[in-house]
């Protein structure tokens, strides 16, 4: 195993970071001597949560991994990770239709990448339906995701739910 190869991205717009993502680190961590979770800009999604916050709200959620660090990052995912030095991306896999989207990133990353190498990883059951989109609506609409994210994010949602509708 090659230096690159111990080091890994594991990128996403974490708009919000979820309990699935937070069980993904959770169980990856210990495989690789660095892991950095990439936070993407993604303007063209329109993020709920500023690039910060969501940045500040994955520190949180790892906080207690020591080989964990999160940046955020605009542009191409394949000039990220080669700044970043890593030879891994690592990528979650929540359903069978999560796959086909997936498989198309990982081959075009081949091709961008050449020697990063892609691995999926499931989460644990109790995870495999939350998703961030979800998240967000719920809390658009004054539901509570405390059993699906961490703490903080919770209340940071709860927080740019009540701001949003007092404008």
């Amino acid at each position: 195993m090659t230096a690159r190869n111990r080091i890994a991205v594991y990128p996403g717009t974490f708009d919000p970071i979820t309990n699935g993502h937070v069980d993904l680190v959770d169980r990856a961590a210990p495989l690789f001597e660095r892991m950095i979770i990439g936070v993407a800009a993604s303007p063209g999604k329109g993020p709920a949560l500023p690039l910060e916050l969501r940045v500040q709200l994955a520190r949180d959620a790892i906080a207690h991994h020591g080989n964990v660090e999160v940046r955020g990052f605009s542009g191409l995912l394949a000039h990220f990770v080669e700044e970043m030095g890593a030879g891994v991306l690592m990528r979650g896999l929540r359903a069978v239709s999560d796959f086909e989207y997936e498989f198309q990133l990982a081959s075009m990353n081949r091709h961008l990448i050449p020697g990063v190498e892609t691995l999926f990883l499931t989460p644990a059951e109790q995870y495999g339906f939350i998703s961030s989109s979800l998240v967000r609506e719920i809390a658009r609409l004054g539901g509570d995701v405390s059993g699906f994210v961490p703490p903080a994010v919770a209340a940071a949602l709860q927080t740019q739910w009540q701001q949003n509708h007092v404008a």
